[in-house]
């Protein structure tokens, strides 16, 4: 079985004065990236793990932090690694697009 990577797109609300601490602290978690925020206290972030297990663990994480009211999964993809290393030749498609 080849490894994987799994991508998983989700929303977290905090509330608006924990915003910094809860941004920064997700900030700082392995294969979380923080896309957008809000001064409302909503944050877009993905999420990127070996596993399926690995992402439900980060998103248990983050819903632990304090001044986080929910963090929902929107959308979650996995492929084998190594297709995610290979590289694609514009030559292959008319349009350039892949």
């Amino acid at each position: 079985m080849s490894e994987e990577l799994h991508i998983a797109g989700i929303v977290v609300h905090a509330t608006p004065e924990s915003l910094g601490c809860v941004t920064a602290l997700i900030a700082d978690m392995p294969g979380a990236e923080i896309h957008a925020t809000s001064r409302d206290g909503k944050l877009v972030v993905t999420l990127e793990a070996p596993s399926a297990r690995d992402i439900a663990a980060c998103m248990e994480q983050i819903q632990q932090v304090e001044g986080v009211m929910s963090a929902a999964l929107v959308y979650q993809h996995n492929e084998a690694l190594e297709a995610m290393r290979e590289e694609l030749s514009d030559e292959d498609h008319e349009t350039g697009i892949h």
